[in-house]
């Protein structure tokens, strides 16, 4: 069903259709569909409505938006928890609700015929861009037939750019591209940021912007991905057939000023989720690398505990990156600065499949790394899924942008729920946790360049403290993690009420960060006290 026919029979009050016989709890809110096009539809819904609820309507009035490629926005704010009821987010009579949907990524059969009669056929990925396709061709043709930089793509009369989403462009199933021969020019700029010279990047890192460059001076282009909210960009190795990172410009993060997927721009510099700034979401990705440490203590393997992928910092400039006053040629002025993060083979995420398989230690890794950054956005569709060089499921965590918040109002886990977070953590685990230290962390973010905020600063400690004390207790991860999550967004969690507690009860106006963590500590040891009697 197209998006511009979707509206409710009886939203319809041009025609004198009364509202009377509606109950008072009902509520009428505007759906903005942020796509290629952007619409607007009517929607009644209850005033005890939840957001499941409320995202299980929308897949009722149109089965293209399932349940699992929504994502709800309101005044700036992720409609995260499921739980929750809308009008704890604030939702009220006319309120407008932002969709972003997760684009479908089933194959496309695109049909190319040259100019002189030759004909080819491909299944590619949705996602794929011109780009791409060409390198296909190229590779795939007769051999010494049709140089990449040679070709020129034209679809029902238009030229393509090389950075066309080929979803967007045949969108009708089988659709036949015709192909023409010319030179294309590209300029392009990649180079890491080091905020603090002293700091030598690792040799992965290094090797990931190698073969990032490699794919740019090959004349393969940025991919922008659809799938998101804000501007994530994936980058072509020199073959242009496999992607081997990902870039996420910090100006186009969701509600900055050149976001790409039409979300509202913040109005006083808070993120989706609470404790977030705009614009800092590739600091926290590096972060999340940083402190996502090797059980030996070493930065020179590719790995951490985790497994979040190697991440730095960079400047980088590209004509395909969204620049609505538009770029005539490569300029650092112009360069944008972001997160590149290695591409991850993978078979999906953890939305696509049920945790049974997921191995228990694997779980527990995830789940130690979430408590400890206080993650806000860990949900199924940012946990990967692949293999090991033994063939075992490993857990892939990405899109650490929310991590490390200011304060704990919007701490979620996916995995909270998972049969395996009930069962307790190993030796081996146990004994990573115990090396944990929040003051090392922290003294590691400000060399690398990172002038950690207090109350990001604080967060981590809280956190740390926490992990370090429920392990102490033999507590599991559903343990550990339910004192962080709220159960609806109006209720506190545990960790909110400890922190709460000790700045109303133990601590002067005057008093140190120390003082304040002291007190900290003692409430949480009541509260661990009472959990387990």
């Amino acid at each position: 069903m197209s998006v511009a026919v979707v509206a409710l029979t009886p939203i319809q009050r041009g025609l004198g259709f009364s509202f009377a016989h509606y109950s008072v709890k009902s509520i009428l809110v505007f759906l903005r569909v942020v796509s290629d096009s952007t619409t607007t539809m009517p929607m009644l819904i209850l005033d005890s409505d939840s957001i499941a609820d409320l995202k299980l309507k929308i897949q009722t009035v149109c089965n293209e938006f399932r349940v699992t490629r929504q994502r709800l926005v309101f005044c700036g704010r992720e409609l995260a928890r499921n739980a929750s009821r809308a009008r704890d987010y604030g939702v009220t009579d006319n309120s407008v609700l932002h969709l972003v949907l997760k684009k479908l990524c089933d194959p496309l059969l695109v049909t190319v015929v040259t100019a002189c009669g030759k004909v080819f056929d491909f299944h590619v990925d949705r996602r794929r861009d011109v780009g791409y396709l060409k390198k296909r061709i190229s590779k795939e043709g007769s051999k010494g037939f049709l140089d990449v930089d040679e070709q020129e793509i034209f679809f029902r009369g238009e030229r393509l750019d090389d950075n066309r989403v080929l979803g967007g462009i045949c969108g009708d199933g089988n659709s036949v591209i015709h192909l023409l021969l010319k030179k294309t020019v590209k300029d392009f700029l990649l180079e890491p940021l080091l905020l603090n010279p002293a700091v030598k990047l690792p040799q992965v890192i290094e090797d990931l912007i190698d073969r990032t460059v490699d794919g740019l001076k090959k004349g393969n282009p940025p991919v922008r991905t659809a799938e998101g909210t804000g501007g994530t960009y994936l980058m072509q190795d020199s073959s242009g057939l496999s992607y081997v990172s990902v870039f996420k410009p910090m100006d186009e993060e969701p509600m900055a000023v050149n976001n790409p997927q039409q979300l509202p721009l913040s109005s006083d510099g808070q993120g989706l989720k609470r404790g977030t700034r705009v614009g800092e979401g590739a600091i926290r990705e590096v972060a999340a690398y940083l402190l996502d440490h090797p059980k030996t203590g070493s930065r020179s393997q590719v790995m951490g505990f985790a497994g979040v992928p190697p991440t730095a910092m960079v400047r980088s400039f590209h004509k395909v990156y969204n620049n609505p006053k538009g770029v005539d040629s490569c300029c650092t002025k112009d360069a944008k600065v972001g997160s590149l993060q290695m591409f991850m083979k993978n078979n999906g995420s953890c939305e696509d499949i049920g945790p049974g398989a997921f191995p228990v230690e694997q779980v527990h890794k995830l789940s130690v790394f979430d408590i400890r950054m206080a993650n806000a956005d860990r949900h199924a569709g940012n946990i990967l899924t692949g293999k090991d060089d033994d063939g075992r499921t490993v857990l892939i965590p990405i899109d650490h942008g929310y991590c490390l918040p200011e304060n704990f109002e919007d701490c979620t886990f996916e995995w909270l729920y998972w049969p395996q977070a009930k069962v307790p953590f190993s030796e081996d685990t146990i004994d990573y946790i115990d090396s944990l230290d929040a003051e090392k962390d922290i003294a590691l973010l400000q060399l690398n360049g990172w002038d950690v905020p207090e109350a990001v600063a604080r967060t981590l400690r809280i956190s740390t403290m926490l992990l370090k004390k429920g392990v102490g207790r033999n507590l599991t991860p559903y343990q550990i993690g339910s004192m962080m999550c709220r159960e609806t967004v109006s209720k506190d969690s545990a960790i909110e009420e400890i922190v709460r507690e000790a700045h109303k009860n133990l601590v002067l106006p005057a008093s140190s960060d120390a003082t304040f963590l002291e007190a900290v500590s003692m409430a949480m040891e009541r509260r661990l006290d009472e959990l387990t009697k």
